[in-house]
């Protein structure tokens, strides 16, 4: 009996390790930053000359409105318009978040999702500030 309660206590210990090595082993890498976090980021991210941070908003949800995006979620204050589009049995999300940097411009940063699987297409994004750049054109000479 003796023997089977020794057993039990070592095999305790030796589980307790393993779990809590393995706890530390994730949460170290939960936040660590990878260069192909930083490149996916610079992909994602655009700078415009100028302030006007409701105008950027609509104008972003213009741009994801005639990307055929749903628009679920948007708020000002936060700066962030969260929209989904449907491609069959699958859908995409995109969420596009306005900030101020500096004094004379405006960060603008897509991040998209297929399922749960993030987009990392490089063109994607390229696609959508394309569109949002012309819609930013239009919007500045009033063409509708």
């Amino acid at each position: 009996m003796k023997k089977l309660t020794r057993y039990l206590s070592i095999s305790v210990i030796l589980f307790s390790m393993v779990v809590l090595s393995g706890c530390a082993t994730t949460a170290g890498k939960a936040f660590e930053t990878t260069e192909s976090q930083v490149k996916l980021r610079s992909i994602q991210t655009r700078a415009f000359d100028t302030t006007d941070k409701q105008k950027m908003m609509q104008t972003v949800i213009s741009t994801m409105q005639d990307l055929e995006f749903v628009i679920d979620k948007a708020d000002l204050i936060l700066g962030s318009v969260s929209g989904s589009k449907f491609l069959g049995y699958a859908v995409i999300k995109m969420t596009v978040t306005v900030r101020p940097r500096g004094e004379k411009q405006l960060l603008v940063r897509a991040n998209a999702q297929y399922g749960i699987k993030s987009v990392e297409d490089p063109e994607t994004y390229q696609d959508f500030f394309t569109a949002l750049e012309k819609s930013i054109f239009l919007t500045a000479h009033q063409v509708d």
